[in-house]
């Protein structure tokens, strides 16, 4: 089964992690933003006869906030690259934005719907941030449905989304650049349903 291959340049033995392995990306070498110490992937060219004509996003009320700034908060949902407001709210817009755009460019034979409930969305407390950095962890169902028909096109997964979050100096170096931790995920994520859906029989 092919995979993303996600190659961490940045060593994260002193970050606090948030747990799990980086999912894998595949031909073209593309960076998270010029000259990002963190990340390189590499991306298939080959992509499904899809045409993502839907992109529905839940955050569940049953997942956990909090804006606790410990090292690693225990909650489902920790974000701080937004202004303080509905997490939840926040969360689903980046989901929308990121699988928007890296689908923008699928125009296949086969109208499609993703569906997204976000399981887990664990980035960096303020402390963790200007200290040591650590792991943007996201957990996501995904299911992919005809838009026609309904058919299942793809099944429910869990996929699991870990990108290397920057701290301290490189941390504030990137917000220089233009990659802010809300840049950074959304990037990422946008490539990541690319890879998923890749996946497909179609």
């Amino acid at each position: 089964m092919k995979t993303l291959r996600l190659i961490a340049a940045l060593g994260l033995g002193g970050m606090v992690a948030a747990c799990g392995a980086a999912p894998d990306v595949s031909t073209t070498s593309v960076a998270l933003g010029a000259g990002d110490p963190a990340l390189s992937f590499q991306q298939e060219a080959v992509m499904p006869s899809m045409d993502v004509t839907g992109i529905n996003v839940r955050v569940p009320q049953s997942l956990t906030v909090t804006e606790a700034n410990g090292y690693y908060p225990r909650a489902d949902i920790v974000w701080r690259g937004d202004d303080l407001g509905d997490r939840r709210q926040q969360v689903k817009t980046i989901f929308e934005e990121a699988f928007t755009s890296g689908t923008s460019t699928m125009n296949g034979d086969r109208p499609v719907i993703v569906d997204v409930q976000v399981k887990r969305f664990h980035s960096l407390s303020e402390r963790a941030r200007e200290r040591v950095g650590g792991v943007h962890n996201m957990e996501f169902f995904l299911t992919v449905y005809d838009a026609k028909t309904g058919d299942v096109v793809l099944p429910a997964r869990l996929v699991e989304a870990n990108l290397p979050a920057l701290g301290g100096v490189a941390a504030i170096e990137a917000v220089q650049r233009g990659q802010t931790q809300r840049v950074r995920v959304t990037t990422y994520l946008s490539l990541v349903i690319q890879d998923e859906l890749r996946k497909s029989p179609v």
